[in-house]
Formats: structure tokens, sequence, C-alpha cells
């Protein structure tokens, strides 16, 4: 297979480092994506040392498991899914905080209605979305970034997390309702008129 170079879709340069060993085809993928990784861990984290640790980190484990991914989705999904487990289990580790995915949800699982419109998210600007994310506990900041900036299906963030789709879709209803309320109190002139003509492209566009 020719040498890796920027033009070369992901699974072209892993099919490539996997043959050839090439610190170039690895050195392609951190290029293309450390910079995205380092920004969920930020958003996660909200430590700059710790995001550009977990960064390391999360490469790290990419480089000797790239071997295990098994092209059942994009690459930049499983690397993104890698970088939200990790995350989330440091945030447990550290803080020794209770399960971040509460059993509770599975109790409540024929509740799947979401009546929480994504305007509410999605008519901030980059500024006051940032602020609301951060206002929110790490399970619910993962997974409305999951939902909406790395538009994951319900089934694939539900075989993520060893969740029921129907507990997925209850911690997102809660989750946005959450940030809903954090808007409301934060922001109620853009909550209440239509003042913000300027909306954020969508959790979707943070990632670019």
């Amino acid at each position: 297979m020719a040498a890796c170079n920027a033009r070369m879709k992901d699974l072209e340069v892993i099919h490539s480092y996997l043959e050839s060993q090439a610190s170039r085809c690895f050195n392609l993928l951190y290029e293309r994506y450390s910079g995205k990784v380092y920004a969920k861990c930020l958003t996660l984290l909200g430590d700059t040392a710790l995001a550009e640790d977990a960064t390391q980190e999360i490469f790290t484990k990419i480089f000797l498991n790239l071997a295990r991914f098994n092209e059942k989705s994009k690459f930049s999904t499983w690397l993104y899914s890698i970088t939200y487990n990790f995350c989330i289990d440091y945030i447990r580790r550290k803080k020794k905080e209770k399960a971040i995915f509460s059993d509770e949800m599975e109790r409540a699982a024929d509740i799947v209605g979401d009546n929480i419109p994504d305007k509410e998210l999605l008519e901030l600007n980059l500024a006051q979305l940032e602020q609301v994310l951060h206002s929110l506990n790490p399970g619910d900041r993962a997974i409305l970034l999951m939902k909406y900036q790395d538009g994951e299906q319900i089934k694939d963030i539900a075989k993520q997390f060893g969740k029921s789709e129907s507990a997925i879709k209850m911690q997102i209803k809660r989750a946005k309702e959450r940030a809903r309320k954090i808007r409301a109190k934060n922001f109620p002139d853009e909550s209440n008129s239509n003042v913000y003509e300027r909306k954020a492209k969508s959790l979707r566009g943070n990632a670019r």
C-alpha cells in the first residue's frame, strides 16, 4: 500500500498503518483528531491540563488498540466513544461520584417522550452554550454532545454505555430539561424572546 498522505481517508490510513507500522500513518490520525478530542476532554473535565493529559492517554490507547477497530462504525465514532468513556471513568475515579448513568433510568424505560425542543440548545450562541454545558453534570454533558455534536444514533449510544435505548432516551430528555432550566436562569431574555437571531449552527457544528 502507498505511503500515508493527507488525501487518504481514515480507513486507508488505518490499513496502511496496520500493514506497515509507519509512524507517519498514526501521526496523520493524530493530526486530524487530536484537536477535537482535546476539545471534548476540556468540555467534560473542565481543566486544560487534565484535558491535555487525557488527550495523550486516549491516543496511547488508540495506538495500542487500533488493530481492534472492527470498522462497524466510522473511526471518528469509535475514537469519540473511547474519549467519552475515558473522561467519564476519570471523573468517577477522582470524584468518587455515584454512577453517572443511573439505573433508575431503566425502571423508567417506558417514559420515553421528549417534549423539550432542540431549539432550547440550538438558539444559544457559542459562549452561552458552553456555559450551559459546563453547568451540567458530566453524564448529561457527554450524552448531549454525543447526540447533538457527534450525531450518534440512540442505538449506538446505548451500546456504548450498556444501557437500553429507552434509558438513553430518558437520559437525553432529562439532560435537555436541566439544560433548559439553566438557560432560563442564566439567559432569561434569550429564553423568552427572539432577540438572538444569530443562532448557534448546532452542537454538531462545534466539532468542526
